[in-house]
């Protein structure tokens, strides 16, 4: 087969390519400005300008009689939908951007992303690495007494926290309902939680969850009213207080709350901003479970105007926070109390359950030093880890 010869070129053709490339650079450059995703919809996203670029396309002039095109001017703190380049690595709600935007289309390329000071990350239905949210401050781990508080989940999202680079925080939303001696052990796993030396606010935002559809049920208002008056009056006015700690607590943040369906996710973002309009459902009389309602990880400014000040990001929920892609050691990394006995193991390969021998953890256990559930939860999702995805 015949090689094809590359044309040889003049100085003079050299200087005009590397002149045109200049140009097209340059032209870039000044179209470049500064924008945070907002959401995530597939191959398009959603981007705020937080910057205008250098220089500003000027409108279309449009002689007598011809109609008007379409033209849509670039100005702070709009909203762009935006394509993606192909060599740009998966981007998540939170990033922060340099892109181009097309006024003749009202769409926008991104072009490149900035350096992450965090990402949230799970494993999507096929099993490959997504990312959720990115330059995350705080992850607010949501649980409630109804429906019932899942240690499991805490622990599988405080393992999220610290491979992720985010401070966790517990937020015990639904706080009125702790007076009913049925719900004594929510406030019990939150005490445990805190002598670990994890932050916690108890909430208590008016939940449309906290009725059930029947209430003839015995988890139902009813019990709430059975209750006694004074017992739940100091819960409330706490709770009440509860709210605006949290809000000191995210102040400026950008923040994630987390939990399962039906503790009252929803309704805390409605509460801390109320022109968000997040959906929120009620308890299913059934399986006394919430029902989903978040679909597409969305961020949600304090400061529409002001993007620095932080905000929420709204993510789906329990399903979608799957560890397959940690290892073993990287599940008990998460454990911070467990972390620095598993060196004084007998053996380096200790699985920690319960007939391990020579295991130190359950040796903690027998002393008192450690909880047994907490070592319990740990053989769990270092088990779920462990399991190949197939």
């Amino acid at each position: 087969m015949a090689l094809i010869r590359q044309r040889k070129l003049t100085k003079q053709q050299l200087r005009r390519i590397d002149k045109q490339q200049a140009q097209q650079q340059e032209s870039i450059d000044g179209s470049l400005m500064d924008g945070v995703v907002m959401a995530h919809y597939g191959k398009q996203l959603e981007v705020q300008v937080t910057s205008l670029p250098a220089i500003i396309p000027n409108p279309p002039v449009v002689a007598e009689g011809e109609p008007e095109p379409f033209w849509q001017a670039i100005e702070l703190g709009d909203i762009w939908r935006c394509h993606v380049r192909t060599n740009l690595p998966m981007l998540a709600t939170g990033d922060k951007v340099r892109w181009v935007a097309d006024p003749n289309t009202g769409f926008g390329r991104i072009e490149s992303v900035q350096p992450r000071t965090s990402l949230v990350s799970r494993p999507d239905r096929y099993h490959k690495l997504k990312p959720v949210a990115a330059n995350v401050d705080i992850l607010a781990i949501v649980f409630a007494p109804l429906p019932a508080a899942a240690p499991n989940l805490i622990d599988r999202y405080l393992v999220v926290c610290h491979h992720a680079d985010v401070k966790p925080l517990l937020v015990l939303n639904k706080a009125d309902l702790l007076a009913i001696e049925d719900y004594a052990f929510t406030k019990n796993l939150l005490n445990e939680y805190q002598s670990l030396g994890y932050e916690a606010v108890l909430t208590a935002a008016p939940c449309p969850e906290n009725i059930l559809l029947n209430p003839t049920q015995s988890n139902s208002k009813q019990a709430i009213d059975s209750a006694k008056l004074t017992d739940i009056e100091p819960l409330q006015q706490q709770a009440e207080l509860g709210l605006t700690d949290l809000q000191q607590q995210i102040k400026d943040k950008l923040v994630i709350f987390a939990g399962q369906s039906g503790v009252g996710k929803s309704t805390l973002v409605n509460a801390l901003l109320p022109n968000s309009d997040q959906s929120v459902n009620v308890i299913s009389t059934n399986s006394k479970l919430g029902q989903h309602t978040t679909t597409t990880s969305r961020l949600l400014p304090f400061n529409p105007e002001d993007l620095t000040q932080g905000g929420i990001v709204d993510t789906p929920g329990i399903r979608e926070y799957g560890i397959w892609h940690l290892t073993p050691d990287d599940i008990i990394a998460g454990f911070v109390e467990l972390y620095p006995l598993a060196g004084d193991c007998q053996f380096r390969d200790c699985k920690h359950t319960h007939n391990s021998k020579g295991c130190a953890l359950w040796e903690a256990v027998a002393e008192g030093k450690v909880m047994q559930r907490r070592v319990e939860s740990l053989v769990t999702l270092q088990a779920e880890a462990d399991t190949p995805t197939y």
